[in-house]
C-alpha cells in the first residue's frame, strides 16, 4: 500500500521518487529504537546546521521550527555539544556508506525511513550500522560520570548524529 509518493530534486538527486508505504513515525523494526526524531535531533544541532539546509521541501516544515541550521558554511558552534564531529561527504563515499538512494548518508536515510519510506534490503544495512553506533554509548558509560554531559563531547555529538541522546546518560 502505497500513503504518498514524494520527488525529490535538490543539489543531490533530481527526479528521485520514493513511496510512504507506513504512517510516519510508525512500524519501525522492533530492533531499531533511536531515541531521537529528526526534529529532535535538528533542534539540538547536528552537522554543523549545513545538512539539511537544501532540501527543506521534501520534508515537513515542522522539522524546522526550531532547528540550529547555518546560513553560510558548517558551524560547529551550532551543533548541541560545540563541536565537529563528522567525516566529510567524500570519506563515507570512499568507505562506500553511502547508498544511491541516500546521498547524504545515513540521516537522509533515517529521515525518509521516519517518514514511511522502506527499502528492506537498505533498510536491514542502516539498522546495522546504527546498532553498531551503540558501542560509542557504551564507552561514554564506562568513562563518564553519569550527567555529566561535557565529559567526551565529540563522542556525544557523534553519538547524536545518529538519534543516540547521551544527555541521560
Amino acid at each position: 500500500m502505497i500513503l504518498r509518493c514524494i520527488e525529490v530534486n535538490d543539489s543531490m538527486q533530481q527526479g528521485y521518487r520514493y513511496a510512504l508505504a507506513v504512517p510516519e513515525a510508525k512500524r519501525f523494526d522492533p530492533g531499531f529504537r533511536p531515541d531521537l526524531t529528526p526534529s529532535q535531533m535538528l533542534e539540538l544541532g547536528i552537522f554543523g546546521g549545513k545538512y539539511m539546509t537544501d532540501c527543506r521541501e521534501e520534508f515537513p516544515e515542522s522539522w524546522f521550527a526550531k532547528a540550529r541550521l547555518a546560513h553560510a558554511g558548517r558551524d560547529a558552534a551550532l551543533n548541541c555539544f560545540g563541536v565537529e564531529a563528522s567525516q566529510p561527504l567524500r570519506v563515507w563515499r570512499s568507505k562506500g556508506w553511502i547508498h544511491p538512494d541516500d546521498p547524504r548518508g545515513w540521516f537522509q536515510w533515517y529521515c525518509r525511513y521516519f517518514r514511511g519510506r522502506r527499502l528492506p534490503d537498505e533498510d536491514s544495512r542502516q539498522i546495522g550500522r546504527w546498532k553498531a553506533m551503540g558501542r560509542h554509548a557504551a564507552q561514554l558509560r564506562r568513562h563518564c560520570e553519569p550527567g555529566d554531559v561535557w565529559c567526551r563531547p565529540r563522542q556525544r555529538q557523534a553519538l547524536l548524529h545518529w538519534a543516540y541522546d547521551s544527555r541521560p546518560m
